[in-house]
């Protein structure tokens, strides 16, 4: 999951919803509420690890933590040197997930149809959206961390994503794990905890109630999020009246992408496809060692 939400347009809540943890994870998440500050306040520590799935949550952060600081560097020299695989390699990720999320939904009615159209299309629109500049002030880090956050734990909304929209991924997923700046990291956590607290209220009781529409929604995000993910692209850098490149601390600003299909199958292309293809082998796998842990 850590290493799903490092990359923009992968969500860590497809990698929870494929290995058959995300209801539990979203349950755990929301038993952070009254019952267990009574718990902790009695001193009944044992009843509160259990009645938060401690041990299961603190797993699945320090697994979420070392893959997000592992991965920081080596994804930055990866998009820097060899962008079009790393998008092929996760394009064939998100592709399989379609499967292998939406073959979950037991039973395909009108309403789960219309949610996944609805679920496609939200994702779509949001993935031509403009990005916004960056800003490092407090309270906007404390939003970030709250829309990202919500985002990372729906399964094909990609929580590096809305951060580039909101213009500050490489100055939180990049520049402050680097280099561990608590200056931007603590007020964007503060937002990430306060948000998935309430959030996760929300989406489980959603979940419970409306399972299928539920499940079809997130299928519909995860298939319109191929079109952040398509590995040929060229990024459009915002310009001022006089059409001169607008810089935000020496850093050319990044406004959206323009696609394309390449010309010819060349050695690049092939590549990809083959990265491609590896990425759904991948999920696959991961789909296949869930069900058998489980």
């Amino acid at each position: 999951m850590g290493a799903a939400n490092v990359i923009p347009g992968v969500s860590g809540g497809t990698i929870a919803l494929i290995t058959g943890i995300f209801e539990r994870l979203i349950d755990a998440i929301k038993s952070f509420d009254a019952t267990a500050i009574k718990l902790l306040f009695k001193g009944k520590i044992k009843d509160l690890i259990k009645y938060v799935d401690f041990y299961f949550l603190v797993a699945v952060f320090f697994g979420m933590v070392a893959s997000v600081v592992s991965l920081a560097k080596l994804l930055e020299f990866l998009f820097a040197n060899y962008p079009i695989y790393v998008w092929a390699f996760f394009f064939g990720l998100i592709l399989a997930s379609v499967y292998f999320v939406g073959k979950t939904i037991e039973k395909w009615t009108i309403s789960v149809v219309i949610t996944f159209l609805i679920g496609t299309a939200a994702a779509i629109v949001i993935s031509v959206l403009n990005p916004a500049a960056q800003n490092d002030s407090f309270y906007y880090l404390i939003i970030c961390g709250v829309v990202a956050i919500c985002s990372m734990i729906l399964p094909g909304l990609s929580g590096s994503f809305i951060l580039i929209l909101l213009g500050n991924y490489e100055l939180v997923m990049i520049q402050a794990v680097n280099d561990l700046d608590f200056k931007i990291i603590v007020p964007v956590m503060i937002g990430a905890v306060g948000g998935l607290i309430a959030f996760s209220h929300i989406l489980s009781w959603i979940y419970k109630k409306y399972k299928d529409q539920t499940i079809s929604t997130l299928t519909g995000f995860i298939l319109g999020s191929l079109a952040i993910l398509w590995p040929w692209k060229h990024q459009i850098y915002k310009l001022d009246e006089a059409g001169n490149l607008l810089l935000k601390d020496g850093e050319k600003i990044v406004q959206g992408y323009t696609r394309y299909i390449p010309e010819s199958f060349n050695t690049e292309v092939v590549i990809a496809v083959v990265l491609m293809i590896c990425g759904i082998i991948t999920i696959s796998l991961i789909e296949k060692v869930a069900i058998k842990q489980n």
